[in-house]
């Protein structure tokens, strides 16, 4: 995304209290004046995207603090000893509750961003410039609001759908009830569509934006969430088909080059820079969580059991070392250090190990894998194993065992299975593929099998059925009880 020198002033969260202040501005500038030219419009929408990226003082949403959430609270990860927040530990032991600051945190994160969305959405109709311009503006301000939207209603279920800005600081009339889940979802797939008309590709200085393949594959996610293996299966083939040029990379590392950025694999990705907007939490903290440089000294994010996560890889699977580090090369001795468990290594830069700040590593929402994974799994769950459905899932275990992806290999290849044991394996590989990439608490709820996966990780035995959804932030409820009443369990 081009970067833009100007700050946006929008509303950060949901719901706002207020005190008995009167204030007289100095100066403002009033919507009707700021939303004039076509470069206004552009600017509001970069700072929908940036609500992903950047929230200054705070760990940013896709930068890691959805991370504890849908990875930390799963099974496979857990909070190291330099993770020193009680509420981060509560989460990786799943004893957390409606006060847990981050669960607060995500809430108003997703609907600050929801927030922008609907600005740019409500006042880019009124700029002067090229109507196709605006029109596609406008739908990638939609695209995000459904993407928050879809986070939001898997984590919390049905919650409130706001869509314009506010018009009013008075209280009464900023509560939004709870919308039920059909309505949330109801709302996500109009977006969508919607989106589904963007175009295909950008220029290179517009990498990163929202494509109608991203669209229709994020179309494939929430289609499969709900179980409608019809529409995964279709929109999956549009994507597949669609003549978008999406591939795996033959290497499976590459996936997470920063050098190879916004390539064939990555159909929507969060975009990070190196110390971003100048605030050191702002941006993508992954690195510096799971990496303390070359001691014992335990990560913040760690791997929560290693005989049930990285002892599961065979040997030339090439995913387990590009997941996790064993050893390092240490340049300062010259030699390779062993770690006394193996860490996550997906988002090191192992080009500047010494400076382990914010990562200039994209975050990956979106990867072609996933779409050939979810068309797999939406054809077996409808009728069974069947070639083309074997073929997709091959195609990802062929790479990640750097084979040819397009050419059948008896020594590896899935065949032979029956629906049940073919659903085993598809989630097998789905476990191995996307570590640390936001995707492990979401399958397991999907597939009912959060309680029973996270059990087996001895330090979260706290696990039952409340955790296949948070509970609605206190501080949330404190302002309107009522409208948001608290999830069961909480």
């Amino acid at each position: 995304m081009k970067k833009i020198l100007f700050t946006i002033l929008l509303g950060a969260g949901l719901l706002v209290s207020c005190t008995d202040l009167e204030l007289t501005p100095i100066s403002f500038v009033t919507e009707d004046k700021y939303f004039v030219t076509q470069d206004d419009a552009v600017a509001s929408v970069t700072a929908v995207y940036a609500s992903l990226n950047n929230d200054p003082g705070e760990q940013s949403l896709f930068g890691r603090n959805l991370y504890f959430l849908t990875d930390m609270a799963s099974d496979y990860a857990a909070a190291g000893v330099s993770a020193t927040n009680p509420q981060v530990r509560a989460l990786s032991s799943l004893t957390h509750d409606a006060t847990t600051d981050r669960v607060q945190v995500a809430w108003r994160q997703i609907y600050a961003g929801i927030n922008r969305a609907n600005v740019a959405i409500d006042n880019i109709p009124k700029v002067s410039g090229s109507e196709v311009i605006k029109i596609r503006l406008i739908n990638e301000a939609k695209f995000i609001r459904a993407l928050l939207y879809f986070q939001a209603v898997r984590l919390w279920g049905g919650v409130p759908i706001v869509l314009h800005e506010p018009t009013s600081i008075n209280v009464e009339s900023l509560k939004s009830k709870r919308a039920t889940v059909e309505e949330v979802y109801a709302q996500i797939i109009s977006d969508l569509t919607a989106a589904e008309s963007l175009p295909a590709v950008y220029p290179a200085n517009d990498a990163g934006r929202a494509t109608s393949g991203a669209a229709k594959s994020l179309l494939v996610k929430v289609y499969i969430t709900r179980k409608d293996w019809d529409k995964t299966i279709l929109k999956s083939q549009e994507v597949i088909n669609g003549g978008y040029g999406y591939a795996l990379f033959e290497n499976f590392a590459d996936v997470f080059n920063k050098a190879k950025k916004n390539g064939k694999e990555h159909i929507f990705s969060v975009q990070f820079e190196p110390n971003q907007a100048g605030n050191g939490s702002s941006g993508s903290t992954f690195q510096g969580t799971s990496f303390t440089g070359f001691t014992a000294t335990e990560p913040a994010d760690i791997i929560s059991d290693v005989a049930l996560f990285y002892d599961i890889y065979a040997p030339q699977d090439t995913r387990r070392d590009v997941s996790y580090a064993k050893q390092l090369f240490n340049p300062a001795t010259g030699s390779l250090y062993t770690f006394p468990k193996p860490i996550f290594k997906k988002y090191l830069d192992l080009t500047n190990l010494a400076s382990p700040g914010n990562v200039a590593i994209n975050f990956p929402l979106i990867r072609y894998a996933d779409i050939l994974l979810s068309y797999a799994e939406a054809i077996n769950e409808k009728s069974g194993p069947t070639a083309e459905a074997y073929e997709y899932l091959n195609q990802v275990k062929r790479r990640a065992y750097g084979k040819p992806i397009l050419t059948p290999d008896a020594t590896i290849d899935y065949s032979g299975l029956t629906q049940a044991t073919f659903r085993a394996a598809l989630q097998e590989e789905r476990k191995k593929e996307f570590v640390q990439e936001g995707q492990r608490w979401y399958d397991l709820v999907r597939w009912g099998t959060l309680v029973t996966e996270v059990k087996k990780v001895t330090a979260k035995n706290s696990v039952s059925e409340r955790n296949n959804l948070y509970p609605i932030p206190q501080s949330e409820r404190s302002i309107d009880p009522v409208g948001l009443p608290q999830n069961t369990g909480y």
